[in-house]
């Protein structure tokens, strides 16, 4: 089992930065990749960028690269979403998420362990 703690949402102005943390505990050994996803209101739910947790390899949605940066501190267990020049539509509940294995990045299905998330709301 690997639990998941997201931290860091607020509200925030158009044009402003947030970043996001993401602490895993439990069997945190048997995680390969780390991803974000996020959850607009009426909207399903969509993948925002991953990382491997070996090798660092990183995947972001097209609509995120140039603004968001993610990262991990493998000796905290830990990943982050640096969020700049925040839209009014990326409004969102963010998710973390771990995958056991190399399936798909960008696929919710091949992450079995969620955190709760954290709400981000961008005013315009």
């Amino acid at each position: 089992q690997v639990q998941l703690v997201e931290s860091g949402g607020g509200l925030v102005q158009a044009g402003d930065s947030l970043r996001l943390s993401c602490t895993a505990s439990g069997r945190t050994f048997s995680i390969y990749r780390m991803g974000w996803f996020r959850r607009a209101p009426g909207q399903e739910r969509e993948f925002v960028a991953s990382i491997t947790w070996s090798g660092g390899l990183i995947y972001y949605a097209d609509f995120v690269r140039g603004r968001f940066t993610i990262s991990r501190d493998k000796s905290k267990n830990t990943v982050y979403l640096q969020m700049n020049s925040l839209k009014p539509e990326d409004t969102a509940v963010y998710y973390c998420a771990a995958a056991r294995g190399p399936g798909a990045s960008s696929s919710t299905a091949d992450y079995a362990y969620w955190g709760q998330g954290t709400q981000v709301t961008v005013s315009s």
